[in-house]
């Protein structure tokens, strides 16, 4: 079993930042990609980067793009989502996520309980 313990979350005004961290732990595990979703109050779940954990590859939803930088500490198991610019429309739950499989497609088979981000306009 693998836990994924998220922070950083809270509330920031429009055009402010925030950092969340993901630590992910447990007995004998490889990661292979880390990732964040978000989902704002009556919507779907959406994703929002990734990042692969061996070659570094980074991946973004168009609307953080240029906004949020992921980035990882191979030697923490920890992912960090830096997000600049904030805007109203970012305020959601934020998950954290883990593939420690090494899917072919992007998957992820561990999921953190959520942090909450508001952004106020």
């Amino acid at each position: 079993q693998v836990q994924l313990v998220e922070s950083g979350g809270g509330l920031v005004q429009a055009g402010g930042s925030l950092r969340l961290s993901c630590a992910a732990s447990g007995r004998s595990f490889s990661l292979y990609a880390m990732g964040w979703s978000r989902q704002a109050p009556g919507k779907e779940r959406e994703f929002v980067a990734r990042i692969t954990w061996n070659g570094g590859s980074t991946y973004y939803a168009d609307s953080v793009l240029g906004r949020f930088t992921i980035s990882k500490d191979n030697s923490k198991n920890t992912v960090y989502l830096q997000m600049n610019s904030l805007k109203p429309e970012d305020t959601a739950v934020y998950f954290c996520a883990a593939d420690t499989r090494g899917y072919t497609s992007p998957m992820y088979n561990y999921w953190g309980h959520g942090t909450q981000v508001t952004v106020s306009s």
